[in-house]
């Protein structure tokens, strides 16, 4: 699992001397992260109480837009049914780039999410793009997994044990009476263990049983299969002594071309399946790579918020994505909490008296500078 931090800090004096000082503390003093350079276009800013308001707003949409890209991935990983994590890493990429590699070298798709709208508008389109995306999937899922369900039903029919699964392939005509209007044949599923004690009791479990009647004609690991005839006006308490002795009684009729039957519905639904799986697939591999690259922009909309409300106006910031090395975390934030102790005072003299829940409330752990975590476990 990869684990970015996405975090911003004053251009003091400038984003670049920002940049370079972060790099210098980080990378160069003590080898704590890999660090990126975010490159932000120049969006429209509008009032302070819409920045806010927008805050809110976009706290809600990155929590649902990650649950999408997640529930995709999910999906995904369902639909290739235990391909490798190799397979599945290969398929979920986000404009042709491993989701990371994407991350690492974000720039803002114009062509999409034109710069020139307000705010709210990038933040609305995005979230409208997402939430139908969300509702295809459902849809799509729902249509495969009723394929898969019933396929996944018919061969247990066909597979399963003596007590559940289809006994239309285990017997042959030779096994029933036929044409009588008085006799009929119970197919007894009895376990293995007791088998002895089911062939020297079955005749007595009620009257009208044929005597010597009882063939059998299947056996598994754990339950023998077994014929029994007799007259129709006792199948009732037979059932009932039967089940007495554990001895189950399956609801089977006879039929023929029962077989062929299921044989060409599985085959029906396997060719189903199979038509519906290519197109699926490539609608998840495009649409992983919409949602997670929708979720990146809203990332970076929270981060150019959350900057212009902590360290106000004229916009001057500079946004950073950290790779913190492994074990290296807390020493890390340690050196970040030193590098910007500075922020803290500045933030709560001038704003200690207006509330601004943009600020602080949005961010579940509250840092001198903006944070935010990224966490890439995907599946």
């Amino acid at each position: 699992m990869s684990e970015f931090w996405l975090i911003s800090a004053p251009g003091e004096p400038t984003p670049d001397r920002a940049w370079s000082l972060l790099q210098e503390r980080t990378t160069r003093e003590s080898d704590l992260s890999k660090n990126y350079k975010i490159h932000l276009p120049e969006l429209k800013i509008g009032t302070l109480d819409t920045l806010v308001g927008l805050s809110d707003d976009l706290t809600k949409t990155d929590t649902f837009i990650e649950g999408v890209v997640k529930k995709i991935a999910s999906y995904l990983s369902d639909v290739l049914e235990g391909d490798s994590h190799d397979k599945l890493s290969e398929n979920l990429r986000a404009n042709g780039e491993d989701p990371a590699h994407y991350l690492a070298n974000f720039r803002w798709d114009v062509a999409k999410y034109p710069v020139k709208l307000p705010l709210k508008n990038l933040s609305e389109i995005i979230s409208k793009q997402v939430s139908q995306i969300d509702a295809d999937l459902k849809s799509r899922s729902q249509q495969y997994n009723q394929v898969r369900t019933n396929l996944q039903q018919l061969e247990r029919r066909t597979t399963g044990n003596l007590m559940t699964r289809n006994l239309g392939d285990l017997v042959s005509k030779e096994d029933f009476v036929h044409g009588s209007d008085y006799l009929t044949t119970l197919i007894v599923v009895v376990p293995k263990s007791s088998a002895q004690e089911w062939r020297m009791t079955y005749e007595k479990l009620t009257d009208m049983v044929v005597p010597r009647s009882s063939k059998l004609v299947f056996e598994d690991s754990d339950h023998c299969l077994f014929t029994v005839s007799l007259f129709r006006k006792v199948v009732d308490e037979f059932k009932l002594h039967a089940r007495e002795h554990k001895f189950l009684v399956r609801d089977f009729a006879y039929e023929e071309n029962s077989q062929d039957s299921e044989r060409n519905e599985a085959q029906k639904l396997e060719a189903e399946k199979r038509r519906q799986f290519g197109p699926l697939v490539r609608w998840l591999k495009v649409n992983f790579s919409e949602t997670f690259t929708a979720w990146v922009h809203i990332k970076m909309l929270r981060v150019f918020v959350e900057s212009v409300l902590r360290y106000g106006l004229p916009v001057n910031f500079q946004a950073v994505l950290m790779e913190p090395h492994r074990k290296s975390h807390r020493r890390l934030r340690d050196t970040l909490d030193a590098l910007y102790a500075h922020l803290e005072a500045s933030i709560a003299g001038p704003q200690e008296n207006i509330d601004i829940p943009g600020i602080m409330s949005n961010q579940q752990e509250y840092y001198p500078y903006v944070y935010f975590n990224i966490k890439l476990d995907l599946f």
